[in-house]
């Protein structure tokens, strides 16, 4: 059964990688998409595609580091489609740098985006669903939310963060009021990451690591899964992992 038909589902970071792939994905099982992102020109083309397709979809421009403009995604999401049934925390940044690196301005950045943005775009959105009484919020987490690297010690803080707050959102939000929250922590996707590590030891690592990375299609068949379940099941998460993958 597709409980998904005529939902409507913001999805952040949806201009590439696993954002335009879950956007693209929920639009073929009936949902009506509202992508965000931050390039205007990626968002018209992912509308374009999925309209093409046959689906129904919007495009809005937003940082969802300003929480104004998360809140008005939300408002822009209601005033489009009528309602705000999902939203996919997705928008991310991954950079590295060990603790030696003093790389402060990187820290602040992923913690702005891998936080603050999560935290800013569930504050848009939270005010629909529980004057709705249901609605869903997956956030989109890592491996690195389960276990830490030494050069990636950031990162991983806010996906252990995104892991801590989808378990209390599930307890307080699912419990008392059925709105759902889970998360799904890919490993390796090739997402063109690799290629932007700036420093040149650390991108071959990271282009030898790609090697082995599966597609953001193979995340987006796990974001259908996991959303596309009775009101009265969550996926609380789900690890995607290429088989390869030796952590």
């Amino acid at each position: 059964m597709n409980y998904l038909e005529n939902k409507t589902a913001i999805v952040t970071g949806a201009s590439s990688g696993i954002g335009k792939a879950a956007a693209k994905a929920l639009a073929e099982n009936g949902v009506k998409i509202v992508a965000a992102a931050r390039n205007q020109e990626r968002l018209d083309a992912l509308v374009a595609d999925i309209r093409a397709s046959g689906g129904r979809a919007a495009g809005r421009v937003a940082d969802v580091t300003n929480l104004a403009e998360a809140q008005a995604l939300a408002a822009f999401a209601k005033e489009t489609y009528g309602t705000v049934d999902i939203l996919i925390n997705n928008a991310g940044l991954m950079l590295f740098s060990y603790w030696s690196d003093l790389a402060i301005d990187d820290w602040n950045q992923m913690i702005d985006t891998n936080i603050k943005g999560y935290l800013n775009a569930i504050a848009g959105v939270l005010p629909i669903m529980l004057a709705q009484k249901s609605g869903q919020i997956l956030n989109m987490d890592s491996v690195a939310g389960h276990q830490v690297d030494p050069a990636a010690g950031i990162y991983c803080a806010t996906k252990f963060f995104v892991q801590a707050m989808t378990e209390s959102m599930r307890k307080d939000l699912g419990v008392n009021y059925g709105i759902r929250a889970n998360t799904i922590s890919p490993g390796v996707i090739n997402t063109g990451w690799a290629d932007k590590v700036t420093d040149p030891a650390g991108r071959q690592a990271a282009q030898e690591l790609n090697k082995i990375a599966i597609d953001p299609d193979d995340v987006a068949r796990a974001v259908v899964y996991a959303l596309n379940q009775p009101e009265n099941v969550t996926v609380n998460d789900l690890i995607i992992s290429p088989t390869r993958q030796n952590w």
